[in-house]
């Protein structure tokens, strides 16, 4: 592993949200609550979770405590390098010797299940917004996991099953050669085939860092599949994007979906590059007066020109709940046990302006309404952050998979 506790200890970095306050005796630690942000900071993902995720966690940290000034809250920060071994040994130093209470976002499937398994071991809880596989609220399911706000069964619901109804109904697909590409694709196919469509085809490219789609997209096209589904993520998913365009694989009237693409990837390649893609999210910036107030609060913590997309803005919600029901159960309290504060999670009502009104299902999984969005045109758009048009709107009783299809262990039949 190679990867001793100094290291580890120079790789995290400690802040303490006093939400202005001036600077006094630290409090007993039975009114601290300590977080840690395991993301992407170098890697393939680090667009569309990392720096902008944890500006999001500190977002509802600052919240809470102006809301509470007598709860401090503390946030230590690693990157994972998205190898499931660096993954366990940070989360392990930080619940047996740093006084970790929570981790959260924790993007990459294989990543999560790694952190995840240290959680329920330590009793800690698991905030999860950065890793989209359905696994997690299902046979991987824990409770001391909470999850969302999408998974791979959500967006491939979405996406597939509105570009069949709307004529999409033969498919190619381009997936990233690892679980969570493989969940994407797997479900999509099977929401392809429910709703009357055929899937041509089905090509996996290496994981991480593929520069060149040329193989895969030649094969899209000489399957002349009515839609190129890309299975993808991050920079594999930026590339494979522009590659697209560069092979003229809409030209023909082919659609792309982008089952893991997000509104950074659209902000990433720009609307010439990104114009008619469709993709699944539950939150976008300019959806409503709510999320428009939510990102104007957030502004100040973001690089210039930067949107948070549904992972990063789910980091906000889950943490912001964490400290909510922290607070209602007594601090000290929930530090016992992250099975009972995530139960008591579960037994609480979400509601935050990134989102609206939400629940947490049995299964951990966090519920609210899925949006199918496609990217503007360059001249439909107002400015640099006008991206994407609302195409469709899945209710949150419809947009996740049914509790009884899962597989969790922690349901009764």
């Amino acid at each position: 592993m190679h990867f001793n506790r100094r290291g580890l200890l120079a790789a995290t970095t400690l802040a303490t949200v006093q939400a202005g306050r001036p600077a006094r005796a630290q409090p007993a630690r039975g009114t601290t609550i300590r977080l840690g942000a395991l993301t992407d900071m170098s890697g393939p993902y680090r667009d569309i979770e990392g720096p902008t995720g944890t500006a999001c966690v500190r977002q509802a940290m600052a919240e809470f405590t102006a809301a509470n000034p007598e709860v401090t809250v503390e946030l230590v920060v690693a990157d994972h390098q998205n190898k499931p071994d660096v993954a366990s040994a940070i989360v392990r130093e930080w619940f047996d010797r740093g006084g970790v209470d929570a981790i959260c976002q924790v993007g990459n499937t294989a990543v999560a299940l790694a952190a995840n398994t240290v959680a329920k071991e330590k009793d800690k809880v698991h905030l999860n917004s950065g890793a989209l596989s359905s696994v997690l609220t299902g046979a991987q399911c824990s409770p001391n996991l909470v999850h969302g706000p999408l998974d791979t069964w959500a967006m491939s619901h979405a996406t597939a099953t509105a570009i069949v109804r709307d004529g999409g109904d033969s498919w190619f697909f381009i997936a990233a050669d690892y679980a969570y590409g493989h969940a994407l694709r797997d479900d999509a196919a099977k929401f392809v085939q429910a709703a009357g469509g055929k899937v041509l085809g089905a090509v996996a490219h290496p994981f991480p860092g593929t520069t060149d789609f040329a193989s895969f997209l030649l094969q899209a096209q000489a399957s002349r599949a009515k839609v190129v589904a890309l299975a993808n993520s991050g920079t594999d998913l930026i590339n494979c994007l522009k590659q697209a365009r560069e092979f003229g694989i809409t030209r023909r009237g082919t659609r792309l979906a982008g089952l893991g693409a997000f509104t950074t990837d659209v902000a990433a390649v720009g609307l010439p590059v990104a114009q008619g893609l469709l993709l699944a999210e539950s939150f976008y910036w300019d959806l409503n007066e709510r999320t428009r107030a939510f990102q104007a609060r957030l502004k100040a913590r973001l690089a210039a020109g930067v949107v948070p997309n549904t992972l990063q803005a789910g980091a906000y919600a889950l943490v912001r709940h964490y400290l909510a029901t922290a607070k209602a159960m007594g601090v000290a309290e929930a530090r016992q046990s992250g099975q009972k504060t995530v139960a008591a999670m579960k037994a609480r009502p979400m509601d935050d302006d990134a989102f609206g009104a939400g629940v947490i299902r049995e299964d951990g999984q966090m519920i609210v309404p899925v949006h199918l969005f496609q990217a503007k045109a360059p001249e439909e758009s107002r400015g640099p952050d006008d991206l994407l048009r609302l195409v469709a709107t899945i209710p949150a009783a419809e947009a996740f998979r049914p509790l009884a299809e899962g597989g969790c262990p922690m349901i009764r039949s």
